[in-house]
């Protein structure tokens, strides 16, 4: 019998964090938990199957797992570890009667064992709000998002350069962060419809407060909301709309940094002798200090400071506190700069700060979510401990980027770093799985997965013509929360982060292509549906350089997904890879599945996304 890792994709041995896997969702410290994984008969007849889990640093094995349940040609195993530590890391040993053995870890199938980083992870950290889960989000950048009648009425300040909405925006060079088109947040209310049409179930919004910008992120406050967006009124007003329709609200909140206009900053440079000098890193009679990449205008704070943790977070009315208390009432906060909060030199704050912040935000009101930007691989600094989730382009969005991207595309997308523009699909699935299988199941879960954000360029301008669709698809039905950056709906352009900040074209003031509104409102509507794209596990059944397919499993329903970037005629499924293949249902696309024998043939088209619903599959 040839090597178990020669096995069809959809055959081989899977476990994942989902509850069909891992029953206990939020394990507590020494609780006996139960794990599962299935294995096909194709693989061979099994002698043993057991668990190596390692405790406070030593590895020890379980007993033999024992069969729960077989079907399909499929036999599941159970076994149970004891939550000895916080944190725990775990892999399957599998034996065959034929002396062979396997191990399977986060990264797959391997006949050598292979380093604990690789392991699963299960924590007792999960403590995000059940609705996070199930979130649709929609980023606005609210000086580009929507003007409203009130608008006019704010004076133009003296950083800005006034422009009209339909001007096209600056990408680089002078005048980039002071181009100011005017959207507040009363504009946002007006378009609470539209966003609820859509399927958003989520507003995120960068920064309200006052600065010198229009991005806002060189806060010169964080305890009033900037006049020139209608002031604490208009998100007061935004929160209670945006509630009563069914919505949450988050807002965007620096910890890294604040900016030089702050009130803060101001009291301590060149003054050595005031309290607010230790939350800064000051040097030379504080004439000289740390900054965020070293722009003068976003100094860095000192997290060391016992007076700043609790101004920001700490504090009965701390910054973290007060916008999530009444009257403004928002849903939680996305943390910018995460990945460098707390962090420099030898100075290494981060895990402890985002703890603090989750915390006290949780202890006034559990029901609130904590996102954190990491641009780079953040899995093995993300485990739940502080942030639910992350804001992360590592395991999706550049994947996803580079098996669609544009090989006619002379522009360079620079957000893509360094290596290779275009990979297929199975790097991109390798690419997927090493930057995901590190992540705590439900940390997964709670990951945002933008195709594209306000840093970064559009998607669309980059990617061959027509694959938007085929990866809006992926946004809503891998594991993660999909991200609608305000104006993807309509199509935008953007061949970087600064020109992707397009203002919003309501009465067409710029070329738009709204083709793809009813691609996301059918696939919010899918998402909103079908509870497996929630919380189902995650099982890769096909992949090859044009096509991936994936099912989305859980004790309800299974929703089995095929996307393609070219031409496939290879993709054939045994009917034993996914249970109730037969009783597929179309609920994007409108292809059928053909069947001869036991093998199902999927639909080989170009740029295809396909999306059926099927019954359990356990």
């Amino acid at each position: 019998m040839a090597s178990a890792l020669s096995l069809p994709l959809a055959l081989q041995p899977h476990h994942d964090g989902s509850a069909l896997y891992v029953p206990q969702q939020k394990p507590t410290l020494l609780e006996s938990v139960k794990v599962r994984i299935r294995i096909h008969g194709a693989m061979g007849k099994v002698r043993s199957v057991r668990v190596r889990f390692s405790e406070s640093g030593e590895a020890f094995p379980t007993g033999n797992a024992r069969v729960i349940k077989r079907a399909n040609g499929w036999a599941w195993y159970e076994t149970s570890i004891v939550m000895h530590n916080p944190h725990m890391n775990y892999r399957w040993y599998i034996e065959l009667a034929n002396g062979e053995i396997y191990w399977l870890n986060a990264h797959g199938l391997s006949e050598l064992e292979q380093p604990d980083i690789q392991d699963f992870k299960i924590n007792t950290f999960s403590s995000a709000p059940e609705w996070g889960k199930s979130a649709v989000m929609y980023q606005i950048f609210p000086d580009r998002f929507a003007r409203s009648a009130k608008a006019d009425e704010h004076k133009l300040p003296k950083w800005a350069i006034a422009k009209n909405w339909g001007d096209e925006v600056i990408g680089s060079g002078p005048g980039t962060s002071e181009q100011f088109f005017g959207g507040d947040i009363w504009g946002i209310i007006d378009h609470l419809d539209h966003l609820k049409k859509l399927g958003v179930t989520l507003l995120y919004l960068t920064p309200v407060f006052p600065a010198r910008s229009n991005h806002r992120y060189d806060a010169s406050s964080f305890s009033q909301v900037d006049p020139l967006l209608g002031g604490d009124e208009a998100l007061i007003a935004l929160v209670e709309a945006a509630h009563k329709k069914g919505l949450k609200v988050i807002g965007d909140l620096t910890s890294n940094h604040s900016g030089d206009a702050h009130e803060w900053f101001k009291a301590a440079y060149k003054n050595p002798g005031a309290k607010e000098s230790d939350y800064y890193y000051f040097s030379e009679g504080n004439k000289k200090y740390d900054a965020w990449f070293g722009v003068p205008s976003l100094p860095k704070f000192n997290w060391k400071s016992q007076e700043l943790r609790k101004l920001f977070v700490t504090g009965k009315n701390s910054i973290v506190a007060r916008w999530i208390k009444k009257p403004f009432n928002m849903d939680g906060w996305r943390i910018d700069v995460a990945n460098m909060t707390g962090r420099i030199r030898d100075e290494n704050m981060y895990l402890e700060i985002s703890e603090l912040i989750r915390h006290n935000m949780q202890a006034i009101n559990p029901n609130t979510i904590l996102l954190g930007e990491y641009t780079g691989d953040a899995a093995f600094n993300m485990q739940g401990e502080g942030w639910h989730g992350g804001m992360t382009y590592m395991n999706f969005t550049k994947p996803v980027w580079r098996w669609f991207y544009n090989p006619r595309e002379k522009r360079v997308a620079g957000f893509l770093g360094l290596g290779r523009t275009r990979i297929n699909g199975l790097e991109m699935l390798q690419q997927h799985i090493a930057f995901s299988a590190g992540f705590p199941w439900h940390v997964r879960l709670h990951n945002m997965n933008p195709l594209d954000t306000h840093d970064i360029p559009r998607f669309k301008t980059f990617a061959i013509k027509g694959a938007q669709r085929v990866a809006a698809g992926m946004q809503f039905t891998f594991p993660g929360m999909p991200v609608i950056w305000a104006g993807d709906e309509f199509g935008l352009d953007g061949v970087n982060g600064e020109n992707s900040r397009t203002p919003i074209p309501w009465n067409n003031e710029r070329p738009n292509d709204k083709a793809m509104l009813k691609t996301y409102q059918d696939l919010a509507a899918i998402r909103k549906t079908n509870s497996a794209l929630h919380d189902g596990s995650m099982r890769f059944i096909f992949a090859s350089a044009e096509a991936l397919v994936y099912v989305r499993e859980n004790r309800k329903q299974s929703v089995l997904v095929l996307v393609s970037r070219g031409k496939d005629d290879s993709i054939k499924i045994s009917t034993e890879a996914v249970a109730g293949l037969r009783q597929a249902e179309n609920i994007f696309g409108g292809a059928k599945i053909s069947f001869s024998g036991k093998m199902a043939s999927l639909p080989s088209d170009k740029l295809n996304l396909q999306i059926w619903r099927l019954p359990a599959g356990y």
